[in-house]
């Protein structure tokens, strides 16, 4: 399945967001593999972050990762850099942006 979420980043934080994902938590890396996600890349424009996950289920990325400590933490230390932040509460149901065209 893929997913395709967008967030937004703080002006005065693209540095340390940017910086922060040179150095994902190598046990966060591996939860999010373990709960079906075999690729997730950011794309930045401006304040802009389009996501783009490839996944077996992104219901069952939620539910595995919205409790697991490393992500508990990673998502408040984004929470503080992030004016638009991941919704863990989509249960996958309206997984992310609707697709408007493809080729």
């Amino acid at each position: 399945m893929r997913v395709a979420l967008h967030t937004r980043v703080r002006a005065d934080r693209i540095a340390e967001y940017e910086a922060a994902h040179r150095d994902v938590p190598a046990d966060l890396a591996a939860a999010i593999r373990a709960a079906g996600v075999t690729s997730w890349r950011i794309w930045r424009s401006g304040c802009d972050l389009f996501h783009l996950l490839e996944c077996e289920s992104y219901s069952r990325l939620l539910a595995e990762l919205a409790h697991l400590p490393v992500n508990v933490a990673w998502q408040e230390k984004m929470g503080e850099m992030l004016d638009v932040n991941h919704d863990y509460s989509d249960t996958g149901t309206g997984a992310g942006l609707p697709v408007v065209w493809e080729l």
